[in-house]
């Protein structure tokens, strides 16, 4: 093998290997929520979300507006999504069942708000964990903000 391939491939596998460190990294203090999948169910539409807190204590409850707009861009409706605890460092599975909505119109997701934010920590740092430090992504064409 030539030299130079060689060393192609060793700084490809280096980087390669710490792309796990740098997501972990990434995710330290923040609330990570990530709409992962959708699929239609009887009528209604069933969204799962992958949720990561990174931060070093854990989150009593957590309970966003969430506005759902189809994808002409029109608001389709508002609801509440409640995350219910969420351990410290720990990643969470969260689905939730949305009546009457075809998944297959929903264009966007707009986190308004926390409703609810419970921790251990001072009421300040608590709404920057639900607020600030909001990390939103989709891994489905349904984008998500905030």
């Amino acid at each position: 093998m030539p030299r130079s391939l060689t060393s192609l491939l060793a700084v490809t596998t280096i980087a390669l290997l710490a792309l796990p460190a740098q997501a972990q990294e990434d995710a330290s203090d923040k609330l990570t929520i990530e709409l992962n999948s959708v699929e239609a169910q009887d009528g209604n539409c069933r969204m799962s979300f992958v949720v990561l807190n990174g931060f070093d204590t854990d989150l009593k409850s957590a309970v966003f507006e969430a506005v759902l707009f189809d994808k002409a861009g029109a608001v389709d409706r508002m609801t509440l999504f409640d995350f219910g605890s969420l351990p410290a460092t720990r990643t969470r599975v969260r689905q939730f069942v949305v009546p009457q909505l075809a998944c297959d119109s929903l264009g966007r997701v707009l986190i308004n708000g926390a409703q609810t934010c419970e921790t251990d920590i001072e009421a300040s740092t608590a709404q920057d964990v639900c607020g600030k430090a909001l990390n939103l992504r989709s891994r489905i064409d349904v984008e998500v903000i905030g």
